[in-house]
């Protein structure tokens, strides 16, 4: 769903969940009606633009702060191809850096390893009814977000991938197909997403290639925890009038063993969100 941002033994790993086809499973009738306000929800998004401020915080022992935060500010906004088919992105987040830390990207600059792809995957994807089939469904009951009640469901990818590492100067990019379990909440009457949380099934072994090794260090990293909680709040726009449920806050944990900075939390705050109704105008 979402991607996750640690720091390998000399690089940054950038840690993938999504991926990995399963046989197909019979979705009930509460996971088909949010297959289908997520295919409806991505055709409203395509035309929202928001801001997007990141703050990595490499984390200690304790997870308290070690060491001074890196904060970016992007201009941020919703793709969307329905018709995408196999292993193409159907919706997809794109970037555009407008701070780093503070001031102005300074031409020539490169993004540092944990910093967020200029496109990655949007995270409800998996959710969309042509790729259920990758997930086992099973309800989990009622609960609360932000005291609104939500109907609760469990899943989990039905096929588990080899890990893919992708290394580039001082960073990895790690995809962990199929290796990811969550729970959704979504509203019971309207099937509105409200929240989403998603971990590891369980940690993984990545052989570190004998080029990037280190004289007596390990030759394997292991990703230990990578967790995701995504919270949805409602944005009022006007002219014309409409009320959506879009991302608030994007919080990433992630423990990745024999690495240099083996503990991160990622959090990205979402909002300044603006709707374009014509080629020519925004409504704020």
């Amino acid at each position: 769903m979402s991607r996750f941002v640690t720091a390998a033994a000399v690089a940054a790993v950038v840690v993938s969940l999504r991926g990995a086809g399963g046989q197909s499973i019979g979705a009930d009738q509460t996971v088909a009606r949010i297959g289908h306000y997520v295919a409806q929800y991505y055709a409203r998004a395509q035309s929202i633009v928001s801001d997007e401020t990141v703050i990595v915080q490499p984390l200690g022992r304790d997870f308290t702060f070690n060491g001074f935060a890196r904060r970016l500010v992007y201009e941020l906004r919703v793709e969307w191809n329905p018709t995408a088919t196999g292993d193409d992105a159907p919706a997809t987040v794109t970037r555009q850096l407008l701070t780093v830390n503070g001031k102005p990207p300074r031409p020539g600059d490169k993004p540092e390893c944990m910093d967020p792809r200029g496109v990655s995957p949007e995270p409800l994807a998996f959710l969309l009814p042509d790729r259920q089939h990758e997930y086992a469904f099973t309800a989990a009951g009622i609960g609360r977000v932000d005291g609104r009640t939500a109907v609760m469901v469990d899943y989990r990818s039905l096929e588990a991938g080899e890990p893919e590492a992708e290394w580039r100067d001082e960073c990895v990019s790690i995809e962990l197909p199929g290796r990811s379990r969550g729970r959704v909440w979504a509203d019971p009457q309207t099937a509105e997403i409200l929240r989403v949380d998603e971990q590891l099934t369980g940690m993984v072994d990545v052989p570190i290639p004998f080029t990037q090794q280190r004289r007596g260090a390990p030759m394997f990293m292991t990703i230990e925890r990578a967790d995701t909680s995504i919270l949805y709040r409602p944005v009022i726009f006007r002219d014309p009038d409409e009320t959506l449920l879009l991302p608030a806050t994007i919080t990433t944990l992630a423990i990745v063993r024999n690495s240099g900075v083996p503990r991160v939390r990622i959090t990205q705050s979402l909002g300044n969100y603006r709707r374009f109704v014509t080629a020519s105008r925004i409504v704020r």
